[in-house]
């Protein structure tokens, strides 16, 4: 289960480090959590992982928006316990074709977006280093 990012603040300091990669399912932003950042202490582990999920009106009505976004959860959960470096926030935002692209093509867009944002580990870690796959 991921850790969610849940309050304005927490999803604008993500947005404030500007590094995101757009794909045709979602948008992907990533920042770090320094050891001086809210929820970096005992609340969290330091190699948590934290999860935001928005879409926008544009998408569509309530309805819509709803399906993207546990379309989004769904995805993120599948690829996100797995390959997510730890110590990070992530924000994934809903685009117009998340709700008409097909799941596997969702969930490639998240690995994907996690190796251009360097965010990316191999599930099969050995004394300590990641392995490349």
């Amino acid at each position: 289960m991921l850790t969610r990012l849940k309050t304005r603040p927490e999803f604008l300091r993500v947005t404030r480090a500007r590094r995101k990669w757009a794909a045709p399912g979602l948008i992907l932003q990533v920042c770090p959590r320094g050891e001086l950042d809210e929820g970096a202490g005992h609340e969290f582990g330091a190699n948590q992982i934290r999860v935001g999920f928005t879409v926008s009106r544009k998408v569509g009505g309530a309805v819509v928006r709803n399906r993207a976004r546990r379309r989004l959860r769904a995805a993120a959960e599948q690829v996100m316990t797995d390959h997510a470096l730890g110590g990070r926030d992530y924000v994934l935002i809903g685009r117009r074709a998340t709700t008409d692209r097909p799941f596997e093509a969702l969930v490639g867009d998240i690995e994907t977006a996690l190796r251009k944002l360097g965010a990316y580990r191999d599930e099969n870690v050995a004394d300590g280093r990641l392995n490349e796959a």
